[in-house]
């Protein structure tokens, strides 16, 4: 395949577009806008018509029908560059150039009284100057990504019962199972019928859906593709305080799923719990999960669990913050027994050992130390390093996508690598956020053994507007 290079043209567009949006912002009002990652639950409602005094706040909240109505818009520009050396390992063709990532997300949210709500979004994400094969996370020119109408079926006494039907991203506790995936260029979504209950102590998630599997043209992702689904309930403290949070949930799938040992339609249960606390002194975020069911003619028996505690340290004005996190995820035990101990992790977080996105949580042990430092208000730095090991000899690597990157087969060692990170951000203001950052994974005795020796550098730059 011809590598394909940047074209002077498009780029010159994209810096025209860069410079246009860091100009408007300028204009902006951000007093009482707060953006949150899943946009539907930003709430406008409060504003009133006297109180949008400025062009932005009028697109924010836009009331008709004598008021007691109103539709807001928003979205977000984000551009990444990144740059990897020995991409594979050394196994992937090499590229010296590095390439653009760049996502459009636009929405409208409009309600009808108190009620009935449509939420609905459109995402076009696109790629420029990649020399090797593209995937719809990377590229997807333009798709309605979210499309959802919301019913209330109860609101009384601090108890609300509400119906959401139709495209929705969907997040819940700690991401490490279902997440946006927001590190990828496309973000994901679920066709989905689900009941969200909520008190003032407590909310209760219950759903059915099914995956929507993006694809690489225009308006082409199918609705209600029974081929991946997905469905169970989530039950969160809605108010930690003082407290730790707890949360319990059942998650159950049926998709097509390839593992080292076995293939074929899987059908696995998850039962987890993930007791939290954050936002004080010391920080900390246990989960545990066990899976269950079967795939092909073999029994699933997998598990996971994970800690991430961390410190922050009144030292001095950069308020320090040493954190450790580790996790053991099962692998399968042996070949050829009609049993799969591999745990799979769902529908997780694209970047989840940073935006190399390297490996991915399964028959993994992992133990990951870290620091961050408060450069200022708005200026963060952090530092880690990442050891990897496999939790199984009789089990391979895989990615973050669940692709097998290499069976195992025959490698006695379980040493995979190390990875060290390190990145600055900025969030200059409501609306700008940017990130520069560098990884630089050393392959271990597992890899060298794969022949997929070579020291992987990843460099990036990330600039995101939203609105």
């Amino acid at each position: 395949m011809a590598a394909i290079r940047p074209n002077r043209g498009i780029l010159v567009k994209h810096l025209i577009l860069i410079f246009v949006v860091l100009f408007s912002v300028t204009f902006l009002n951000a007093q009482n806008i707060e953006f949150k990652q899943l946009r539907y639950e930003e709430d406008y409602g409060r504003f009133t018509k006297d109180s949008t005094v400025s062009f932005y706040e009028n697109i924010k909240y836009k009331p008709f029908a004598a008021g007691k109505s109103y539709i807001s818009f928003g979205g977000e520009v984000r551009y990444q560059y990144f740059w990897f050396k020995n991409p594979g390992w050394g196994t992937e063709t090499e590229d010296q150039d590095g390439f653009i990532l760049n996502r459009l997300l636009s929405h409208a949210d409009l309600h009808f009284g108190k009620k009935i709500r449509i939420f609905t979004q459109i995402q076009s994400s696109l790629i420029v100057g990649s020399n090797s094969q593209t995937s719809p996370v990377d590229e997807n020119p333009f798709d309605i990504h979210q499309l959802f109408f919301d019913f209330t079926i109860y609101n009384k006494l601090e108890n609300q019962l509400t119906l959401k039907l139709g495209r929705q991203e969907l997040a819940y506790g700690s991401q490490r199972l279902i997440s946006v995936r927001e590190g990828p260029n496309s973000r994901q979504a679920f066709d989905a019928a689900r009941f969200v209950f909520i008190h003032k102590k407590l909310r209760a998630d219950a759903f059915f859906t099914t995956y929507v599997n993006t694809d690489k043209k225009i308006i082409d992702d199918r609705f209600m593709d029974f081929s991946s689904q997905l469905w169970g309930s989530y039950i969160a403290d809605n108010l930690p305080g003082q407290h730790p949070g707890l949360d319990f949930y059942y998650l159950g799938v049926k998709n097509n799923a390839v593992f080292v040992d076995e293939s074929g339609i899987e059908k696995r249960h998850s039962f987890g719990t993930r007791i939290w606390k954050k936002g004080t002194m010391l920080n900390y975020d246990f989960e545990a999960v066990y899976q269950f069911g079967n795939i092909s003619k073999s029994k699933i028996r997998a598990w996971t669990v994970s800690l991430n505690t961390s410190a922050r340290l009144k030292l001095n004005s950069y308020n320090p913050v040493l954190g450790l996190k580790t996790e053991l995820v099962s692998g399968d035990k042996n070949y050829d027994e009609h049993q799969v101990n591999t745990f799979n992790p769902l529908y997780p977080r694209g970047a989840y050992f940073g935006l190399a996105s390297l490996i991915g949580p399964y028959n993994l042990t992992d133990l990951h130390p870290y620091i961050q430092l408060n450069i200022n208000r708005k200026c963060t730095w952090s530092a880690d390093y990442d050891f990897f090991w496999r939790m199984s000899r009789q089990d391979g690597l895989y990615a973050v996508n669940g692709d097998l990157i290499h069976d195992g087969r025959n490698i006695r060692s379980k040493n995979i690598g190390s990875q060290l990170s390190t990145d600055i951000s900025l969030q200059a203001n409501p609306f700008l956020y940017f990130r520069l950052e560098f990884t630089r994974f050393n392959p271990g005795a597992f890899l060298q053994d794969a022949d997929m020796g070579k020291i992987i550098y990843m460099a990036g730059v990330t600039a995101t507007f939203k609105y």
